[in-house]
């Protein structure tokens, strides 16, 4: 479900109902004595620009551009097809119009990387809290293309692009129910976590 984050703002916390969505979780908890499930989030930032790392682009047809004006039927296709695998709810669970007003704000960019024409991953910025910091809100690959090393490159000029506007800090969150590599990729990059946040949710139901 959605939460309020800090400054007020929603933000992805990966909490869910039990009427939600059928979705085939990936890395199910071991459930809690009274059928919830244990869920950890885990809050990163970065306060200092990262060294240049070499990342090698992928050797085949590729580009990144921002959706501008997205409607939002396309930004639920990209919730779902980065999202289903990893237990993200709180935007499915928003009706249309409040999706569009989050994703049409002129503090959200977002970014899709496509290979060969055909989506392949996306990256969502927050600049609400700009110039204090920028939040990477959503950043996912499909899984059609996992295990391409897209992650890495994409992941670098996301960072790149919340930098360009020379923020305080940048920041990410990520659960226990997100892919095994989303919190050392972070942290390879240059991500350090500052807190944890412990808690029991609804299972989601495949």
């Amino acid at each position: 479900m959605t939460a309020p984050g800090p400054n007020g703002r929603l933000m992805k916390i990966c909490l869910s109902k039990t009427e939600a969505h059928n979705m085939p979780i990936k890395r199910k908890p071991e459930p809690n004595s009274d059928g919830s499930w244990p869920v950890t989030i885990t809050y990163l930032k970065m306060t200092n620009k990262p060294k240049p790392q070499t990342i090698p682009a992928p050797a085949i047809p590729h580009a990144i551009q921002r959706a501008e004006n997205p409607t939002v039927s396309f930004y639920r296709f990209l919730y779902d097809a980065v999202g289903r695998d990893w237990g993200w709810m709180d935007r499915k669970l928003m009706s249309d119009e409040e999706l569009e007003e989050v994703i049409k704000h002129k503090d959200t960019e977002i970014y899709v990387l496509y290979i060969r024409g055909v989506p392949a991953g996306y990256a969502e910025l927050n600049f609400r809290k700009f110039p204090a910091e920028v939040d990477l809100a959503y950043f996912g690959i499909m899984p059609e293309f996992i295990g391409m090393k897209l992650g890495p490159y994409f992941l670098d000029w996301a960072i790149k692009q919340a930098w360009l506007r020379d923020p305080d800090c940048i920041t990410v969150n990520t659960c226990t129910l997100d892919h095994p590599k989303a919190l050392p990729l972070y942290q390879r990059f240059g991500y350090a976590p500052y807190k944890q946040k412990e808690l029991s949710i609804a299972p989601i139901r495949d």
